[in-house]
């Protein structure tokens, strides 16, 4: 039998470890809340773009015009968000934020990060900033879109 130790010499193999454990922590910290990680992705998207259309949304993000279309129905289901009539263009529907969205959000916030401090609780404060941004110069250079989950736009 093989030592399966041996498969901490890979970086692909260590990066899927770590971001399965993640993916499931931060699953299992926002479900309280009743939302799941795409959920409060969108959120957050919509915090900073209150008001643009969801086609303006989804083709800047590259994200699947029925994934977005399911996403806003989640959330609209919620009382996170509203559709409404955009005012200039009769066609498109503005998305806007409910009060109940900034709320909920500034709880998954925290939660985030909690996540974050327990994922790099065994690194000093100087290795956490170093990993930080070899992550994100990985993620730049295998073409991936900074903020935008892969996961939203296949």
């Amino acid at each position: 039998m093989t030592d399966p130790t041996q498969l901490s010499a890979h970086a692909g193999f260590l990066l899927g470890q770590l971001g399965f454990h993640s993916a499931y922590r931060f699953s299992d910290l926002l479900a309280p809340l009743g939302i799941k990680p795409r959920h409060f992705g969108m959120l957050k998207l919509l915090s900073a773009h209150d008001g643009r259309t969801q086609q303006e949304l989804g083709e800047a993000l590259e994200i699947h015009r029925n994934v977005m279309v399911g996403l806003v129905d989640d959330l609209e289901k919620r009382d996170l968000v509203e559709r409404r009539r955009h005012p200039s263009d009769r066609r498109a529907h503005a998305l806007h934020l409910l009060p109940a969205a900034h709320a909920l959000l500034a709880e998954a916030e925290r939660r985030v990060a909690e996540l974050d401090a327990e994922l790099l609780s065994p690194l000093p404060p100087e290795d956490r900033v170093l990993l930080l941004d070899l992550l994100r110069r990985t993620a730049e250079g295998n073409g991936l879109r900074p903020g935008i989950h892969p996961g939203l736009t296949r």
